[in-house]
């Protein structure tokens, strides 16, 4: 249940400024206020900067779709976030990563890659939530790999995906078409992802 009044249309808003942001957001590659969005509204010089910075992260990145969106369902995974994976894990799909590699991240397996990049951005990721840094190979190979632009995405893509998995955790924002929960929780804590095989 939420937590929070979530606006399910214009008409639930009663500021200008909030209409002003969902109209942006629903002129944008969006096309619809969803997600986390529906609380951000509720303070919209947070919710502006929020879909802005989300549109470049989603839909602007260097890395590509299908490699934005492994990095996307490792961090949704890592903090068990149901909206994050139920939308994201289908886009993964989309974007042409396996559905094998899907379930074993959302089990919690050792996923089986076979595009070098899939693994380095999924080590990436993984360690990034895990541990809140990365080692420096690793950071080199990916730097070497995607540049510096894409090494910086990639971060601040975990980091902007982090943000929206605790706001659709803290608020409760519920699934959309009232789905089962695709994503078993930890009783306490984060999940932990395993590395490659």
């Amino acid at each position: 249940m939420p937590r929070i009044p979530l606006p399910a249309t214009r008409e639930d808003l009663t500021e200008d400024a909030q209409r002003e942001v969902w109209d942006r957001v629903v002129s944008g590659p969006r096309g619809r206020v969803v997600g986390p969005l529906r609380a951000a509204i509720h303070a919209p010089d947070l919710a502006r900067a929020w879909s802005a910075l989300g549109e470049s992260l989603r839909f602007g990145t260097s890395l590509g779709k299908r490699l934005a969106e492994l990095a996307i369902i490792v961090t949704g995974r890592r903090w068990s976030a149901q909206v994050e994976w139920f939308v994201h894990a289908r886009a993964a799909a989309e974007a042409g990563l396996e559905p094998e590699i899907i379930a074993a991240i959302r089990d919690g397996r050792p996923p089986r890659f076979t595009e070098p990049d899939d693994a380095v951005i999924y080590d990436y990721a993984r360690l990034l939530l895990r541990d809140g840094n990365v080692p420096d190979d690793l950071h080199a190979r990916v730097t070497q790999r995607f540049g510096v632009k894409g090494v910086v995405e990639l971060t601040a893509l975990v980091g902007y995906y982090s943000m929206v998995a605790m706001t659709l955790n803290a608020h409760g924002i519920p699934l959309p078409e009232e789905a089962p929960l695709p994503l078993a929780a930890p009783p306490e804590g984060l999940f932990d992802q395993p590395p490659p095989e």
